[in-house]
C-alpha cells in the first residue's frame, strides 16, 4: 500500500515475511539521462543503510534494515509503530515540549559526534514510539562529514522546520533542541556550529532580499 511518494522515493506499508515493514523504492527520473539516473539511485540504496547503520552505532535510534535490493532501488526497513514528533510538538505543554526537544538535540549531537549529517532534519522525520524513543527515519539525504558547514547546515534546517510548522514554538524549541546538542558535542564545537547556523541564516536573507 502506497503511503507516501517522495520527490525521491516512494513508500510503501507491505508485509513482508509476517512483519509490518516500510518498503522505500526509488524509481527512476524520466529527465535525467539514463545511465546517471541508474548510479544515482544504485548509489543511494547502498548508502541509506549504511547511514542508517552508524546512526544506530551513534547510539540513534533507527529502522532496521531487513533487505537492500540495488538493482530494484528498494529497501525494505522496519515500520516504526508511533506518532510523527511533527503530529505531537504543538499539543505539549512547555514542560513537555522542551524536554522532547532537548533530547531530540541529543541524538542529533551523538549523529555529529560519528559524523553523521542526516540531511533532512525535520519533525516529520522523527517518530515518537510509545515507548518514548524518538526514531530518526529517512536518510536519503544523508552523508558523512566532519565540517562545521555540514553541522550547520543540518541544524538550521532544524531551526527552518520549527519557523515553518511549529511557529509559535519555534524560538522556544530550538533553543531546547540545541540545549540538548551542546551537551553532548560540547560546548567548543557547539559555539561554531551554532554561529555557523546563524551565518547560514544571514546567507539566506540576503539571497531573499536580492
Amino acid at each position: 500500500m502506497l503511503i507516501k511518494k517522495g520527490a525521491e522515493a516512494n513508500l510503501y506499508l507491505e508485509d513482508w515475511h509476517g512483519r509490518k515493514v516500510i518498503l522505500k523504492r526509488r524509481l527512476p527520473k524520466k529527465y535525467r539521462v539514463p545511465e546517471l539516473d541508474k548510479e544515482i539511485r544504485f548509489y543511494r540504496t547502498i548508502h541509506e543503510p549504511q547511514h542508517i547503520h552508524k546512526a544506530k552505532e551513534a547510539g540513534v535510534p533507527t529502522p532496521t534494515i531487513f533487505m537492500v535490493d540495488v538493482v530494484e532501488a528498494t529497501i525494505v526497513m522496519e515500520f516504526i509503530e508511533g506518532k510523527q514528533v511533527k503530529q505531537i510538538l504543538d499539543g505539549l505543554s512547555s514542560e513537555e515540549r522542551q524536554h522532547l526537544c532537548r533530547y531530540i538535540g541529543e541524538l542529533i549531537g551523538r549523529l555529529h559526534n560519528h559524523r553523521v549529517i542526516h540531511g533532512d532534519l525535520t519533525t516529520s522525520n522523527m517518530i515518537l514510539t510509545s515507548q518514548g524513543r524518538v526514531v530518526f527515519v529517512d536518510f536519503g539525504l544523508s552523508e558523512r562529514s566532519i565540517e562545521v558547514e555540514a553541522k550547520g547546515v543540518d541544524l538550521n534546517l532544524m531551526k527552518r522546520a520549527f519557523q515553518s510548522i511549529h511557529f509559535k514554538y519555534a524560538e522556544e524549541c530550538f533553543d531546547a533542541v540545541f540545549e540538548g546538542y551542546a551537551q553532548v558535542v560540547g560546548g567548543s564545537v557547539a559555539k561554531k556550529v551554532l554561529e555557523k547556523v546563524r551565518e547560514i541564516g544571514r546567507r539566506g536573507r540576503y539571497v531573499s532580499e536580492r
